[in-house]
């Protein structure tokens, strides 16, 4: 990257804050060296998202591909509460270890499973992966106390989750965030004065979520569900080479003055 004074520092691979995971939705071979290739330093955690991996072709290629370029890859928890729902956890686990995937994510956003016994399953599953577990439901409408998240998140952290994830979707409408896509703050606020930052994965697939977020809490706070043209933008606002969050990181006396008004915005030429 060209020397350009007043950018926040970054973390680098393998970092343990500042991670972005991005979804792949189903990419081709070809489109998968495209986001090697562009962002190969940018990437932390590639998931497969949902139940795409049974289906798309060349999967086990295209999990190579991402494996030698350093990403932690990973099925979604979708897949595995397919495979957990029918009693198959391990095919499920077979089949990631087919692939030579090292990390999974165990969840509960479609279906049920009682919280003691998901913290037996990351508490076994840790042993011999890196864990992901995911708290929120998919469903709009369900809403979990602050206290459930809190409590959730902590027992899970203690288990042996890597991160825990905040749900979200990829549409970005629930869990964390309200139905028009704002964030939930006081549900955000009472969950951080309880877990440390650093060990949440916030899912933020739209723009104005990822500002936010960067805006609240730096440029080093871990992002999940970007998409792979989501991946350099994402970093720009990171790094406040974007408008969005353009004066994040400039000093004061650099700044002064020099922000738009929404009168000097709109004034006629």
């Amino acid at each position: 990257m060209f020397d350009i004074s007043h950018l926040p520092e970054r973390t680098s691979r393998p970092r343990q804050n500042g991670l972005t995971m991005v979804m792949d939705k189903g990419l081709s071979l070809r489109q998968a060296e495209d986001l090697i290739e562009t962002g190969s330093d940018l990437v932390d955690f590639l998931k497969l998202g949902f139940g795409t991996s049974i289906i798309t072709p060349k999967v086990a290629e295209k999990t190579k591909l991402y494996r030698d370029a350093g990403f932690d890859v990973y099925c979604g928890g979708t897949l595995f509460e397919a495979f957990y729902v029918r009693n198959e956890v391990d095919n499920y686990l077979r089949y990631i270890d087919k692939m030579g995937i090292e990390c999974l994510e165990v969840s509960d956003g479609s279906m049920v499973i009682p919280h003691d016994e998901k913290c037996e399953l990351i508490l076994k599953l840790s042993k011999n992966y890196k864990v992901l577990s995911e708290v929120g439901s998919k469903e709009e409408g369900i809403l979990i106390s602050p206290s459930k998240w809190i409590r959730m998140m902590s027992n899970e952290l203690q288990a042996g989750s890597f991160k825990v994830i905040a749900e979200a979707r990829e549409s970005g409408n629930v869990g964390i965030y309200r139905p028009n896509g704002s964030a939930h703050v006081q549900l955000i606020k009472r969950i951080l004065a309880n877990v440390a930052l650093e060990d949440i994965l916030w899912e933020a697939p739209k723009k104005p979520q990822q500002v936010w977020f960067l805006r609240q809490f730096g440029a080093n706070v871990n992002l999940g569900n970007i998409g792979p043209n989501d991946l350099i933008p994402l970093e720009c606002l990171r790094l406040g080479l974007r408008g969005d969050t353009f004066f994040e990181h400039l000093p004061e006396e650099l700044a002064d003055g020099k922000r738009l008004s929404v009168e000097e915005v709109t004034e006629e030429d």
